[in-house]
């Protein structure tokens, strides 16, 4: 590929070209290695940062793949290598060998033993990927491991140990010495080679594949085991160990493709529409000022003692305030605050049997808004109306911001250069563009633009038709598993044999795209089919001018139309590419049908006929720049709110680890600062000044038993003596709670801390996705969306963090007898029920997606059940 002269691509290749010319010169010196030699060579090998330990590294692993797997990087390879290592973006055309490239910074940074991450977009690319560049890593003294879906984790071993032993002490090597230039030829020799560095995966536990130096996975599998570490109740059950290192393959697909899809661990609400009803029966037989108090300002209400017992007599459990009875709890605060707070006509309607917001601001009613935690099942059981059951959000984090985790991050893909403002943007990674190891000869021809899809689709059967009859293998290209079908057919009908690739069976679907450059293979792909396999031509397709690629319709990106064209003309092949257009295609019907309407109509343009030209192509790249910078600022936004919930995310679970890891001294500490909060909190709510309403401040505190603060000494002091009276008080009756609770004392805490932290925080989650809608609409009030989210969304995470501390005291002072192990129980085989969900990337417009959706054609959303 020409190089542009005084751009910043060309001054970095210029310096990579030198650090090239470095690692060739320490090849040479261990060319001559013996196995042995090398192996040790490798592990004297310490420092990832020093220059001179890159240049040994990567001259080592350039030999190392030679002899193990019979592939020999090319200058262009280590170019890449050395980018991926920078933490930066290094595109390369498909074919160049990315797989092969990402060996020598995965083995240069594994040196550390933090562990590094190879991510890939499915769980086959992972498997095979592992175990092809497997012996690579094995030799040089690297444990490598596969996580995939389901929790199934493997380690990359040895098929024969003593074989492997042998080839090291014989020196043998899958490329014998003088077959550099010619396919290997079949020998003994080579045969042993072979057998002796063949590879196998062996079952393993999650957390081992995670303590592995090399971890090859899909981004779904590394963020959701993330999240499910914050869930655990003993650090031990983590099995994630840091984020220090990552190389993300296909990384345009995964960062920006999938930068909009959260992934999300999500529970069924268990209960039913009974449980709602039976409560709200309940909360009528509760007396206002008696059995409970209401505070109207933070609209909260709590249960005074007899309310206390009233519950456990009506219920029929012992201690209201024991971790397994927190359901209960819930659901009876629930039901009186629905019945005491939240008032009809005022605070919602009722509407076809459905309970409707309204907003308490403009009035305005708010179809599809719900309150969270239960509340609005609450007021379904209240106003005799069905109660809709939901599923509770656990954990939740975007492709962005788990990614931003790690120290250094690094990406390799065929297309990224287009969208290189944004990764600048969103995740200071610089995208390089590697030359090619030989010249790019493919002919990409002008785009035809026909008046109908109609005249299109007959347009492109009776090219491919055509193609098929001279033995040139084609590849058509579509948006939407809908299109593929279409052109099926057309194409049955035409007496085209062909094959159909949907995204759908990875494995499958990969050994049939890598055999699309075969003689008369007529292969129809949506865009992400196959992706990451490469197309090999079969024999004489060269002549016939090899693969053919036809793009069914330009897509919003020009990166995913460069995807698609990419997979023809690979290492210096020769390909074809062209796209057939139609003014009812999606982008041009939006954005540019008028203008190409008029030229048809000047130049008298008849039914079936095409127009083409240059300026036409131009035109259609630059709706496509249009359309790009929407959705860049689409992501943008979205990164913007997320990133406010991402600091709240890393608080919650850096407070849940200081929770389970801390030891008693450390609780207690940590207990003597909730104590302060509390009663800070308190004091604030109920004074101007100097001045306390003793009265209201008093009553605040009922929701302590009985016994735990004595008020009256305490009403003639001022308001920092009340303050540290107080606090004392606390930290005395906590004394009194430890020596009640015992041994099993600070295992309690622990989960009792980390359940009510948990509980709210799934709370939280739900409540931040409604203001996201909410702020949404303020721009119409021209009220920054950003701006808004962030001061609701701060408020919000105070008000919860009181909440949590406000619970953690009164659930403290209220449980008298310990069942740990049977809410342990309880909680795992909650946890162990999640949905994982992540909505399916596909490339499918919106109309098109609400379509199929509703003529069942696709799921809604991806759920795997664990």
């Amino acid at each position: 590929m020409p190089l542009k002269l005084f751009d910043k691509n060309t001054f970095l290749l210029k310096r990579y070209w030198k650090m090239v010319q470095k690692i060739k010169e320490k090849e040479k010196i261990y060319s001559k290695a013996t196995n042995l030699e090398l192996i040790n060579a490798a592990k004297n090998l310490s420092d990832p940062n020093d220059p001179a330990t890159l240049y040994e590294a990567y001259a080592i692993c350039r030999i190392v793949a030679k002899r193990t797997i019979g592939l020999y990087p090319f200058d262009e390879q280590l170019l890449g290598a050395i980018v991926l290592h920078e933490g930066k973006i290094a595109e390369m055309k498909t074919g160049e060998g990315k797989t092969l490239v990402a060996t020598m910074p995965l083995f240069l940074n594994a040196l550390t033993k933090k562990g590094v991450h190879l991510v890939t977009v499915n769980d086959y690319l992972a498997r095979r990927d592992a175990l092809w560049m497997g012996p690579i890593y094995l030799f040089l003294g690297m444990r490598v491991s596969v996580i995939n879906q389901l929790g199934k984790s493997y380690e990359v071993v040895w098929k024969n140990k003593s074989l492997f032993e042998q080839a090291v002490e014989r020196n043998l090597s899958v490329w014998p010495e003088g077959y550099e230039d010619e396919v290997l030829k079949d020998s003994t020799k080579n045969q042993e080679a072979l057998e002796a560095f063949a590879v196998e995966l062996v079952e393993i536990t999650r957390k081992e594949a995670y303590l592995c130096d090399i971890v090859y996975g899909t981004n779904n599998e590394f963020g959701f085991d993330y999240l499910r570490d914050n869930l655990v109740l003993d650090l031990s059950e983590k099995v994630q160990r840091g984020h220090f290192y990552a190389i993300i393959d296909e990384v345009d697909s995964i960062l920006i493709d999938e930068a909009r899809t959260p992934l999300i661990i999500s529970g069924p609400a268990k209960e039913g529409a009974a449980v709602y009803k039976r409560f709200a029966a309940l909360a009528k037989r509760f007396v206002k000022d008696e059995d409970f108090v209401v505070d109207e300002k933070t609209r909260t209400v709590s249960l005074t003692e007899k309310g206390i017992e009233k519950a456990e007599k009506l219920i029929g459990v012992e201690n209201l305030y024991d971790p397994n009875n927190v359901k209960q709890l819930y659901h009876l605060l629930n039901a009186l605050k629905a019945l005491h707070l939240f008032k009809r006509d005022v605070d919602y309607v009722v509407m076809n049997q459905q309970v409707i917001i309204v907003d308490e601001f403009t009035g305005r009613l708010l179809p599809g808004r719900r309150y969270s935690g239960g509340l609005h099942q609450a007021i379904e059981a209240k106003e005799g109306v069905p109660i809709r059951e939901e599923t509770i959000t656990y954990a939740t984090i975007t492709f962005q911001n788990y990614f931003k985790m790690y120290e250094k991050l690094a990406g390799m893909t065929g297309t990224a250069k287009t969208e290189e403002e944004e990764f600048k943007q969103l995740y200071g990674m610089e995208v390089v563009v590697i030359p090619t190891h030989k010249p790019m000869i493919r002919k990409d021809h002008e785009d035809l633009i026909f008046r109908t899809q109609a005249e299109k689709y007959q347009a492109i059967v009776k090219d491919v038709l055509e193609r098929y009859k001279k033995g040139q293998p084609v590849l058509i290209g579509t948006t939407s598993i809908e299109k593929s079908e279409l052109l099926s057919e057309m194409l049955r009908k035409a007496g085209i044999p062909h094959q159909v690739l949907n995204a759908k069976h990875h494995e499958k679907e990969a050994m049939i795209i890598a055999q699309a450059g075969q003689k008369g293979a007529v292969t129809i792909a949506t865009n992400m089919a196959g992706r990451g396999t490469d197309i090999k031509l079969g024999e004489g397709v060269a002549e016939l001018g090899g693969l053919y690629v036809i793009g069914t319709e330009r897509h919003e990106s020009r990166r995913i139309d460069n995807q698609l064209i990419g997979r023809s003309g690979r290492q210096g092949d020769p390909g074809e590419s062209r796209f057939y257009l139609s003014l009812e295609d999606d982008l041009l019907r939006i954005f540019g049908a008028e203008q190409l309407e008029k030229i048809m109509n000047l130049l008298k343009i008849q039914p079936g006929e095409p127009i083409y030209h240059p300026m036409l192509t131009k035109l259609v790249q630059t709706v496509q720049k249009k359309v790009e910078g929407i959705n860049f600022a689409i992501r943008k936004q979205l990164m913007e709110m997320d990133t406010v919930l991402d600091a709240q995310r890393k608080s919650i679970y850096s407070l849940r680890d200081h929770i389970l890891g801390c030891d008693e001294k450390e609780l207690d500490e940590y207990v003597s600062q909730i104590f302060e909060g509390f009663i800070d909190t308190r004091i604030s709510q109920f004074s101007e000044g100097k001045q306390l309403n003793f009265e209201a401040f008093e009553n605040s505190l009922r929701i302590l038993p009985k016994g735990v603060l004595q008020l009256d000494s305490i009403k003639q002091m001022d308001v920092e003596e009340i303050k540290q009276n107080l606090i004392e008080q606390l930290k005395k009756a906590y004394v009194r709670k430890k020596e009640e609770i015992g041994a099993d004392y600070v295992k309690f805490m622990k989960f009792l801390m980390v359940r009510i932290i948990d509980d709210n925080w799934r709370q939280y989650l739900e409540e931040v996705e409604h203001v996201k809608e909410a702020v949404n609409l303020r721009a119409y009030g021209h009220k920054d969306p950003i701006i808004e989210f962030k001061r609701e969304t701060y408020q919000m995470y105070d008000e919860m963090m009181d909440r949590i501390n406000e619970l953690i005291v009164t659930w403290m002072f209220r449980v008298v007898k310990v069942d740990r192990e049977k809410s342990e129980k309880e909680a795992k085989r909650e946890l162990a029920n999640l949905q994982l969900i992540h909505e399916e990337f596909d490339i499918l417009n919106r109309a098109e997606r609400r379509k199929l959706q509703k003529d069942g054609k696709i799921k809604k959303r991806f759920k795997v059940k664990r």
